[in-house]
């Protein structure tokens, strides 16, 4: 099956298993598993960063597949960081020429972060893929993730 296919499919998945779960971690809990699931050994990790309702500019760790994530990540700082300043996909092919990385596990070469907003369009996390290839993901990668992030807290 072709990756455009496998992320329709994925999307699908993931609607109907997180369809009527109002808890937000058990909706990310669920895509975070589907996706690495899919496409291990080339998603190295897996997961969601939630913005903390009590340090609004700040990301938290949140349900996730892989290695030890970091903790927190402040808006701005990082790859992770830079998605939830801008509100828009980052996509990284080499992680160790973006200025101002965090590497929370020293094996990822390439990332690539996508914003999740709630139905009233704030945003409320972004998922970070992290991969040890360079150059892993493309323009498939961030149309499926982002199609699947569109949905993840309105289905």
């Amino acid at each position: 099956m072709e990756k455009a296919a496998i992320y329709d499919s994925l999307k699908a998945e993931i609607d109907s298993v997180v369809a009527g779960e109002t808890y937000r971690p058990a909706r990310f809990a669920s895509a975070a598993c589907l996706l690495s699931q899919a496409f291990t050994p080339r998603f190295f990790w897996t997961g969601f960063y939630v913005v903390d309702p009590q340090k609004p500019r700040e990301l938290v760790v949140g349900p996730y597949q892989g290695t030890l994530g970091c903790l927190r990540i402040p808006f701005g700082r990082g790859v992770c960081g830079a998605a939830a300043e801008t509100g828009e996909t980052q996509l990284v092919p080499d992680v160790h020429a973006f200025p101002g990385h965090i590497a929370c596990d020293s094996r990822s070469n390439s990332e690539i972060v996508v914003p999740v907003f709630d139905g009233d369009g704030k945003l409320a996390a972004v998922l970070d893929v992290d991969s040890t290839e360079h150059d892993a993901f493309d323009a498939i990668d961030q149309a499926g993730l982002e199609a699947i992030c569109a949905s993840l807290l309105t289905v």
